[in-house]
């Protein structure tokens, strides 16, 4: 569930401070060590208006200090131009780095540790949300600082629902009883949608309510094909087959939340800009629902790091410790792209917490949780999980044959990158 990039404005943009009252944290090291010009290359994949969002933050940096400049560089791929660039020269000095990605790079030697600068400037990680310090350490090395989180909560839309008498529901059959009563058919036509299923990446945090685990107990198996495995896919089977609140194609190529044809759907904090901007939709956004076990709920997002061979490392770990360690500095970031800081301080200020939809995805983080770190899971996800969940969702498959050939082929690559 690797996180989109948003993309879009939140409203609070407008509240945005501006440069000069953002203040400087932590900016004491020396500021070069290597160019020495004080000068520093961020990279990262954010493109278009992300850029922008960017640059407002990197010029409040520039602007609050005369030692350091930073420069925001764009590249596709950027995991795999990073591994050109220390091969044949031109390495940044810091990256926005999708913390998925930390444990397939640091294998490859293209992160450098940053325990010592940590234990050197007391950076106390215990300021972090925990899953996301979890996704930045491999076999007990820290490897970047947690920058931006999220997660997928869910959105409803509220005309529908005080239409009906209904409340935001809470628990799996709460939702699938509303999702039932809100879907609209008409000749047998699907017209409006009780739930959106069309994203079966969201297994995971399915798997998580129904008491399951994406690995064994072992930490070297799959574990999805488990009871709890079961009976998500169960339960979607009611949806989709009995209850009927979706249909495979429903919205292709429109957002039919936006469009008021869904009642329900998951979706992350980069949506909410999208929905304040749709004229006349009214919603709302509560935590994700709880299943058979409870809570449930999977964090993705950014850090930054610092790449192995980067030129001005102290001037790179500045900005980060800037970044990432000042509360205010991630809430001025919010203000400007919409994304949630890392640090758990930042994301409880009340710009969150007292924005109505803001504030599920911040409840949701303190139970969040991250995917398997362990090397070969993402393949497992993308080449093994999905395409059977995708054969399941289309009737090409049972939920018992789905869930053993997705174990079967994902033990397979597990296997091959121990």
């Amino acid at each position: 569930m690797t996180s989109p990039h948003p993309g879009l404005t939140r409203r609070h943009a407008l509240m945005g401070l501006g440069v000069g009252a953002l203040a400087l944290a932590g900016c004491t090291a020396d500021p070069g060590s290597g160019a020495g010009d004080g000068t520093i290359t961020m990279w990262g994949s954010w493109s278009g208006e992300q850029i922008g969002q960017l640059e407002k933050q990197i010029a409040a940096f520039n602007a609050a200090q005369s030692e350091i400049e930073v420069r925001y560089e764009a590249q596709e791929l950027v995991e795999q131009k990073l591994l050109t660039a220390i091969a044949g020269g031109g390495v940044p000095d810091i990256v926005l780095w999708d913390r998925y990605q930390t444990a397939v790079y640091a294998a490859k030697g293209a992160l450098a540790p940053l325990g010592e600068l940590v234990e050197r400037d007391g950076v106390d990680l215990g300021a972090f949300y925990q899953p996301p310090v979890s996704e930045m350490t491999v076999d007990g090395t820290l490897y970047g600082l947690p920058l931006l989180v999220d997660n997928r909560s869910l959105f409803y839309n509220r005309e529908l629902l005080t239409e009906a008498g209904l409340t935001p529901p809470g628990t799996w059959t709460e939702l699938a009883d509303a999702a039932e009563e809100l879907t609209v058919r008409e000749n047998g036509r699907l017209k409006r949608a009780g739930l959106m299923l069309d994203d079966p990446g969201l297994f995971n945090i399915w798997l998580l309510q129904a008491g399951g685990s994406l690995l064994g107990a072992d930490g070297k198996s799959v574990g999805f094909n488990s009871d709890a495995g079961r009976a998500v896919l169960d339960f979607w089977d009611d949806l989709l087959r009995r209850r009927k609140v979706f249909e495979l194609g429903f919205g292709d190529g429109v957002d039919a939340f936006a469009q008021r044809n869904a009642a329900f759907k998951y979706d992350g904090p980069w949506a909410l800009s999208t929905y304040d901007a749709v004229d006349g939709l009214s919603y709302g956004v509560v935590p994700p629902v709880t299943g058979a076990a409870g809570t449930g709920a999977i964090t993705g997002g950014f850090g930054l790091v610092i790449p192995e061979g980067a030129p001005n490392r102290e001037a790179a770990w500045t900005f980060a410790k800037w970044w990432t360690t000042n509360a205010a500095n991630g809430v001025d970031f919010a203000r400007i792209s919409g994304w949630i800081p890392a640090t758990v301080a930042a994301a409880k200020d009340p710009f969150f917490t007292e924005d109505e939809h803001y504030a599920a995805f911040i409840t949701a983080m303190d139970y969040a949780q991250v995917r398997p770190t362990v090397t070969g899971y993402a393949d497992v996800e993308a080449l093994a999980l999905l395409p059977a969940l995708e054969k399941f969702m289309a009737g090409e498959l049972s939920a018992a044959e789905a869930l053993a050939q997705a174990e079967t082929q994902g033990n397979q690559i597990l296997g091959e990158n121990a």
